[in-house]
């Protein structure tokens, strides 16, 4: 498998205690702050815990998720604003710049930056279970669906929940269209790398993985274009990393748009497209030099070191020669100056983000309940009214050091 991925931080946000003192005027209210605050440490949790599953994080999730809604949606059927919803201060980090966190007295702030983790998190997950060594087909499938799922809220959060803020998402950060179409297009991007590990795998048809190759090459200079406007001193590692993946794919697609190019008779054609093959993974391997000496957030892989790297330099040589024989003893057809321009269309194998949904409302938050918070009243609790300062640093997460086993190449057993 492939598993050489470029991983930004995941956010770091302030505790939040949801300690509405005062406000919350009965004991139904009062267990459903107590509620929030532990089933949000819970979920905290699970970003660190090596040996969550997406099924453990799906159960975290609907159980925090379906209480904050308790704060967000309208609850008295008049459809008005939730009156808690701005009741709370929350705080947090970004993927790329660094531990000074945002902050908004806003539980959509909340949902968003919580879904956006969620999503990280998934990525992560995929990440890990594609290094191990001799993945079997169902964690293929299981990597595979992650990233979908990733793409999906990104995707839901971008289109629903960021257009309900107040305050408008910061420019470069996490939350702003440039940054999260990048997260978007990238886990469609990996997804499809699994689909096209497995399809040479199991040799399906060279006109195919070229075009699944050549689509997935197109989105991650779609991501990098994206990024391109950012400031290179914290976007310019991701944008390395999704260069020398567009570069490595191109590879790919003309390596075996040359073989159907050979399989039609045309030799010529064929030897023009393995050369052109070569140009992109030579380009592609100072690329993975230049993302290991640059400098910015997210884990640094060795591309170039993988099996699965290097398997594409020997197949590219060894069809270009035999290309080069064929054309010597049988075809003798003149190499074209220009390479191949390729309009490969994948019919199968593109991967769709998968849609994201809430969970429902928790049953805790019914209309009787929510007329007990009570926002006359005022908090009495005056840790709860002090707001940090909002350039107060928050610790980065402690992300588990997981290592990726020996590469053996793109076999799903």
């Amino acid at each position: 498998m492939t598993h050489w991925f470029h991983r930004n931080p995941l956010k770091a946000t302030a505790p939040v205690s949801f300690n509405l003192y005062g406000v919350a005027s009965s004991p139904a209210a009062s267990k459903i702050c107590n509620d929030l605050r532990t089933s949000r440490a819970r979920l905290l949790d699970m970003f660190t815990d090596a040996t969550c599953t997406p099924e453990i994080m799906k159960k975290a999730t609907d159980e925090y998720l379906s209480l904050l809604q308790g704060f967000i949606v309208s609850l008295d059927g008049t459809g008005q604003e939730n009156k808690l919803r701005f009741i709370q201060n929350f705080r947090w980090t970004d993927t790329l710049q660094g531990n000074t966190p945002s902050s908004q007295q806003d539980a959509v702030f909340e949902l968003v930056s919580m879904g956006f983790n969620i999503a990280i998190w998934h990525t992560k997950f995929a990440s890990r279970l594609a290094g191990k060594e001799n993945i079997t087909e169902d964690e293929a499938k299981d990597v595979h669906k992650s990233l979908k799922t990733a793409a999906g809220m990104f995707k839901y959060l971008k289109e629903v929940q960021i257009p309900r803020l107040i305050t408008p998402a910061e420019k470069g950060r996490d939350l702003e269209p440039r940054v999260i179409d990048t997260y978007i297009v990238q886990s469609q991007a990996e997804a499809q790398e699994v689909t096209i590990a497995r399809a040479i795998e199991l040799k399906h048809n060279v006109g195919l993985i070229a075009a699944l190759a050549f689509e997935t090459a197109n989105f991650y200079q779609k991501a990098d274009h994206t990024l391109n406007t950012l400031d290179p001193e914290y976007s310019m590692k991701w944008r390395k990393y999704l260069q020398l993946k567009q570069h490595f794919y191109m590879a790919y697609a003309h390596c075996y748009h040359g073989q159907t190019l050979l399989a039609s008779d045309k030799c010529g054609d064929a030897i023009r497209s393995l050369q052109e093959a070569e140009t992109y993974y030579s380009r592609a391997e100072v690329l993975c030099k230049e993302y290991r000496q640059t400098k910015g957030p997210g884990s640094t892989a060795k591309p170039s070191e993988q099996l699965f790297f290097r398997k594409l330099g020997g197949l590219i040589k060894n069809t270009l020669e035999k290309c080069q024989r064929e054309n010597g003893f049988i075809y003798f057809h003149k190499v074209p100056a220009e390479a191949p321009v390729l309009e490969l269309k994948a019919s199968y194998g593109l991967a769709e983000p998968i849609s994201f949904e809430l969970p429902a409302l928790s049953d805790q938050c019914t209309l009787e309940v929510y007329a007990t918070f009570d926002l006359t009243r005022g908090q009495k609790d005056d840790k709860a009214k002090v707001k940090p300062k909002p350039d107060e640093d928050i610790k980065p997460v402690k992300e588990p050091d997981v290592k990726s086993q020996i590469d053996t190449g793109c076999v799903i057993s």
